[in-house]
């Protein structure tokens, strides 16, 4: 048995994404990502990961295009002004209050599955997959959406924020991991899409404007697991002070870019 090509990678995601959400389902706060908004924007909002630049032989004046899962609107806002119109489909509340107003912008307020945004010319999907256990049928409806390209981001290793390991302390034990970017490459082999593949390298972090916020974006999905004492040390021993924000996490980090034009 070749375990590459006997795998099945469809079933493979699947497991990764149900074992994660099983850890979590007694903790699940259906507001994680509207408290968790502000400091996501702050950490992301100014990152230069190369993205925009990969983009940069599709972007024309008369393109269009749907960001989906598009946060807080990092890459929508600076697309929309190169391109004639953009889409921005998110769920959270949270981020899309942080989305800057564009006239040639529509913001859909749903989850991807029950979007239905008029079809583009580009469709980009970047570190969203990660909690989506249906792949396949949601990289179909990108495809199905895209005329000229699909593009799809995601981590090359797992996520650098203090989700993780507060987990493991409050827990005791092993957080299930997320999907990478090799996973999906798998996926995308099986489904019988054969993408094209750029590597982008940029510095991440987290920050937050003092403990009470770090505290109101980590404590709540741990609910009663929380424990001031080990919350306190490891605040201590990771968190460190820059411009008067606390950080973490601060270091080179890679995603990998899957891009391919629809098949029709």
């Amino acid at each position: 048995m070749d375990p590459l090509l006997e795998t099945d990678w469809t079933e493979h995601w699947r497991r990764l994404v149900e074992a994660r959400q099983a850890q979590a389902s007694s903790f699940h706060d259906p507001r994680y990502w509207d408290k968790r908004a502000r400091s996501f924007a702050a950490a992301t909002n100014d990152r230069r990961d190369g993205f925009l630049e990969l983009l940069e032989p599709w972007l024309e004046p008369h393109r269009t295009l749907v960001d989906v899962g598009a946060g807080a609107g990092r890459y929508a806002a600076p697309l929309a002004d190169r391109l004639d119109w953009v889409t921005a489909v998110e769920p959270s509340q949270g981020m899309r209050d942080l989305i800057p107003a564009k006239e040639n912008m529509t913001v859909i307020a749903a989850d991807w599955e029950l979007a239905e945004p008029a079809p583009a010319d580009l469709v980009i999907c970047c570190h969203v997959l990660y909690g989506t256990a249906d792949a396949p049928a949601f990289i179909a409806k990108l495809e199905a959406t895209a005329v000229e390209r699909v593009f799809i981001q995601l981590r090359h290793a797992q996520l650098r924020t203090p989700s993780d390991p507060l987990w493991e302390l409050m827990t005791g034990t092993a957080r299930a991991r997320q999907p990478q970017f090799g996973d999906l490459w798998n996926l995308l082999e099986q489904l019988g899409i054969r993408a094209e593949v750029g590597v982008l390298e940029y510095e991440g972090f987290q920050s937050w404007a003092d403990l009470a916020e770090f505290e109101e974006e980590y404590r709540p999905p741990l609910a009663s697991a929380w424990n001031e004492a080990r919350a306190a040390a490891w605040v201590g021993e990771n968190l460190v002070e820059e411009a008067g924000r606390l950080v973490y996490g601060r270091g080179r980090g890679s995603s990998g870019v899957a891009h391919w034009r629809p098949r029709r």
